[in-house]
């Protein structure tokens, strides 16, 4: 990475990623997925940590390399050092885990089966 190129720390729906910003258009940047914050919430977006919707939706993290369009104010200069993207997903994911493994709530329970099976999907073990 050169001097000149910049991380950045963006949010995509309800997870956050280091990334690379490579275009700007109107009030939207796109970013170049470089690892992974905070892994994406579970469940339904419009009835946050509610267990019983129609549908309870599993989210994934964007992947290395993916390239997605954010909103302008998500987007922040981030300092600190790069992680590879295989140790960030994992930290995240597992961070996420233990969280949530302390929440009792049905909502919590749901989550937690979606991020198992996440977490073999994504082949971390």
């Amino acid at each position: 990475m050169t001097e000149t190129e910049k991380l950045v720390l963006a949010s995509y729906k309800t997870g956050q990623y280091i990334g690379k910003a490579e275009d700007k258009r109107n009030q939207m940047v796109l970013i170049h997925v470089l690892a992974v914050k905070s892994h994406p919430w579970q469940g339904d977006l419009h009835h946050p940590k509610q267990a019983d919707v129609p549908f309870f939706q599993e989210r994934r993290a964007l992947s290395y390399g993916e390239k997605t369009w954010v909103p302008v104010h998500t987007v922040k200069e981030y300092t600190g050092d790069l992680p590879a993207y295989k140790d960030s997903l994992k930290s995240a994911l597992i961070g996420y885990i233990e969280k949530l493994e302390e929440d009792n709530s049905e909502w919590a329970k749901r989550s937690l089966q979606c991020l198992y099976e996440l977490k073999k999907d994504y082949k971390l073990d």
